[in-house]
């Protein structure tokens, strides 16, 4: 066993692939390299190159699986805790409640683990009954098994206390806050004008709801402006064709796909606004993101987006089109001065900060494995008595004092 190895999985793998753990994992995973862990990662071998072995620190260990929809995330959950049995860390760090469901087998198999909650991913739309099923399933038995619990919202926190009676460490998603870049090439190539576009950013399935703020945005009818669609397809699906059919229907409608590096951080700093229409959301870091770069914001009333955006002017009611298409016109009507834009996202961003979610999670582990430190440590203390009893009574004064019934 190594004593300071963490072993986690639960996400497809980075870098830069798409998806919210994913996204948290990237940035978390060095961090805890940095103070002192050393992390084995487990990607999914459609995502990441075979000859991928290391990134920043954090060893990365590509294991198989089928690229599904349904059963992808079970089938290399179970590869992945098969390998943690035979590798003997001293933490697994499980996130996602799908890949939860096999946290009974590594505790039968004696090891310490630690599962994030990052939301309720039954609700999403596209699951249909069994999906569902299993994924309540994978909730339940990580929440009652796991040795402990995070949850990266307040909203999180609540429903595991109700719903299982069990304590956790909030320990939210952050953001890494840059500076914004001044050149606006990358965006022009895509065809936008700076301060002249609507940004979305998500996967392209049907909780993200990429088709209201389309439908909303053609209904506003904005001169001059735009709406970007930042973000690809995991899996076909029904969802993302009809999106792409009204978008190519739509005039002033970009479809960038899927956007890394400069390129996301122009399309972040040049946009007029930033619309988030999710009707599921653990902690949003695209938000975050946005909000980083000092965009104004307008997202659905979901509880996760409310935690981070409390004025009700710049929310508006989960899937009422009527409501997102005249919020997008007053607040596109009115731009905010560029240095109240940036005073308004740190002023949002300061409890998201990168670093102190890595020393939150360091925290974490160290209670996680104090049980087993202090096991370790008895037992060592009982392996050495007979040797120290020895040293004691060879003494002669020591002979003497026990003599004496000191």
């Amino acid at each position: 066993m190594s004593r300071n190895e963490v072993f986690i999985f639960g996400f497809r793998g980075f870098p830069e692939v798409q998806g919210g753990i994913e996204t948290h994992v990237q940035h978390l995973a060095p961090r805890l390299v940095a103070r002192g862990h050393r992390v084995t990662a487990c990607t999914r071998s459609p995502y990441v190159p075979a000859d991928t072995k290391h990134w920043r620190g954090v060893r990365l260990l590509r294991l198989w699986t089928i690229r599904n929809a349904y059963f992808e995330t079970l089938l290399h959950s179970l590869i992945c805790a098969v390998a943690a049995g035979v590798r003997r860390p001293a933490l697994v760090h499980v996130h996602g409640i799908g890949p939860a469901l096999v946290t009974p087998l590594l505790r039968l198999m004696g090891l310490r683990v630690v599962v994030t909650h990052h939301g309720e991913d039954y609700d999403r739309e596209k699951w249909g009954l069994a999906a569902r099923t299993v994924l309540r399933a994978g909730e339940l038995l990580g929440m009652r098994f796991a040795n402990k619990r995070i949850a990266i919202s307040r909203s999180i926190e609540r429903l595991i206390a109700s719903k299982y009676g069990k304590p956790c460490d909030v320990i939210p998603n952050g953001v890494q806050f840059s500076y914004p870049p001044m050149e606006s090439g990358q965006i022009e190539e895509l065809g936008l004008e700076p301060g002249r576009y609507l940004l979305t950013v998500g996967r392209l399935v049907p909780e993200k709801r990429q088709l209201d703020v389309l439908r909303a945005f053609v209904a506003a009818r904005l001169p001059g402006w735009k709406l970007a669609i930042v973000g690809r397809i995991d899996h076909q699906n029904a969802y993302a064709d009809q999106l792409a059919t009204e978008a190519a229907q739509a005039d002033n409608v970009v479809m960038t796909g899927f956007q890394t590096g400069e390129t996301l951080r122009q399309l972040y700093a040049h946009a007029g606004l930033f619309v988030l229409p999710s009707s599921h959301e653990g902690l949003p870091i695209v938000l975050l993101e946005a909000l980083s770069y000092g965009l104004p914001v307008l997202v659905s009333d979901i509880p996760s987006n409310l935690e981070v955006i409390s004025d009700r002017r710049r929310t508006f009611k989960m899937g009422d089109v009527a409501e997102l298409t005249a919020k997008i016109t007053a607040l596109t009507a009115e731009p905010e001065p560029p240095l109240e834009r940036h005073a308004v996202g740190r002023d949002n961003i300061r409890d998201y900060d990168w670093s102190h979610i890595a020393e939150l999670t360091v925290a974490a582990y160290a209670d996680t494995l104090a049980p087993q430190r202090a096991q370790r440590q008895q037992k060592a203390a009982l392996r050495s008595a007979p040797a120290r009893l020895a040293t004691i009574t060879a003494s002669p004064s020591a002979s003497h004092r026990l003599n004496a019934g000191e």
